[in-house]
């Protein structure tokens, strides 16, 4: 406690001081304007804060609405830049906001009836007890399921389905490793197949909405499915030859499944609803945070979902997503954001480079949401084709999911090493070898396929 304490201690002492700072001398060796300076002092605030987690992450975003608003918004009304603090306001309730409180909507929705459990033990089930094909079969569940639902919850549950089949294998066999780190990765890749599946899409999509790129439920899994089925298999192969089974042949338990009620079709009825209205909404005129509404409403209207379900939500990763949109909408205003990009080299293909090397090492120790927060905002200003800035920000939320080197990298990583079923060696191992491939296959195959697809 007294650690915890001092560091919020700290926390509140280095922000005093760059505001002082910034105060008494600016920022001294660049041409900035004051309104500026502030972005630049807002932004290495957050940065800190974000990479040393001495306060909540949710509670830098709303210091970092507290500070546009106190301390930025007079610099621009000055420069008759901005009008209101109504801009900063919009970040935190936006389409992508709605898009995201609906997925989380649709999670508590499926983990209250059961439906992920019953996919994950059909898929199970349908694998008999062949080791490889088991192995395929609890990527295969895990990746879907956090298509669609929260990855740190898909690893909890998961992990308690595979459970009593990891304890019947032999400790000293290789083979339980492989068991045990297919769940937090294979989580950790699904994530990155559709716009709700982790944060950092969801920044990837707001940011290229502020350009009037509007990417449907549809187009977004288009550019990210390849990708996501290469590194599934890959992910697969890799742990089967890391960890190899050596004959072992399997034995699966079946267990009680609660009764098919009225309840648990209509929860399927709502997901398959809102799935095909993400999917069709644009040629319906329908945006996808209007789509999300109605899993929010139906569910809580006629009872699939109550109070205390609401409450449940994980309304700290809205903030923290709102907090990198309410940044990257201070620098768009402040015009730093021109300022940084034309100071980064303007060949497209050594950005890509440069950001995603960046965006994958960031991503290795500390949140993904906040290194897409950080690092896609720096790209936005370039004076580039459509198909290249889509490319370069879909690359950066990609690369932001696939870091999985170390326990702290992710929540499912976590949840896995605390499981003791794993050592943190075996992790840096595969999870590094799948960060380096994922880095790989980004940067050498990513811009011209969605270049290719989206158009010059």
């Amino acid at each position: 406690m007294r650690l915890n304490t001092n560091q919020k201690i700290m926390a509140a002492a280095f922000v005093a001081l760059v505001i002082m700072l910034v105060e008494l001398i600016g920022i001294p060796g660049f041409e900035l304007t004051r309104a500026q300076e502030i972005t630049a002092a807002i932004l290495i605030i957050a940065a800190v804060l974000w990479i040393s987690e001495w306060v909540p992450l949710f509670v830098v975003s709303f210091l970092i609405l507290a500070l546009e608003i106190v301390w930025l918004l007079p610099s621009l009304k000055s420069l008759e830049l901005a009008t209101s603090n109504t801009i900063f306001y919009s970040a935190f309730f936006s389409d992508i906001i709605l898009l995201f409180l609906g997925g989380f909507v649709l999670s508590s929705l499926m983990q209250k009836y059961g439906l992920d459990l019953k996919f994950a033990q059909a898929i199970l089930k349908r694998t008999g007890g062949h080791a490889n094909l088991t192995l395929l079969g609890i990527i295969l569940a895990c990746a879907f399921l956090s298509m669609w639902i929260s990855n740190t919850a898909t690893t909890a549950m998961m992990l308690t389905i595979v459970f009593p089949l990891i304890k019947r294998i032999p400790s000293e066999h290789p083979f339980r490793i492989a068991l045990v780190l297919s769940i937090p990765f294979a989580c950790n890749i699904g994530g990155i197949g559709t716009p709700i599946g982790t944060p950092p899409n969801a920044i990837a999509l707001s940011y290229l909405a502020q350009l009037d790129i509007s990417l449907s439920f549809a187009q977004w899994m288009m550019l990210t499915m390849p990708f996501l089925v290469f590194f599934l298999v890959f992910l697969w192969q890799l742990l089967a030859r890391l960890y190899p089974a050596k004959g072992l042949v399997l034995s699966i338990e079946s267990r009680h499944e609660d009764e098919f009620s009225v309840k648990h079709g209509a929860a399927l009825a709502v997901f398959v609803v809102t799935a095909l209205g993400w999917f069709f909404g644009k040629q319906l005129g329908l945006s996808t945070g209007t789509v999300a509404l109605f899993p929010v409403v139906v569910c809580f209207w006629f009872g699939l979902l109550d109070t205390a379900d609401f409450r449940k939500l994980p309304w700290d990763i809205l903030y923290i997503i709102s907090g990198g949109l309410a940044l990257g909408i201070a620098l768009k205003s402040s015009g730093l954001d021109s300022v940084i990009v034309s100071s980064l080299p303007s060949e497209p293909v050594t950005i890509m480079l440069v950001g995603v090397l960046l965006a994958a090492v960031m991503s290795t120790v500390m949140s993904n949401t906040a290194t897409a927060g950080l690092v896609i905002p720096l790209v936005m200003s370039l004076d580039i084709s459509t198909g290249l800035i889509v490319a370069l920000v879909v690359s950066l939320a990609m690369t932001c999911s696939m870091a999985m080197a170390l326990p702290v990298t992710t929540p499912p990583n976590a949840i896995a090493f605390s499981s003791q079923a794993v050592r943190g060696k075996d992790m840096m191992l595969a999870g590094g070898i799948m960060t380096v491939v994922g880095v790989a296959a980004v940067i050498l195959f990513g811009r011209p396929y969605w270049v290719a697809l989206i158009g010059a």
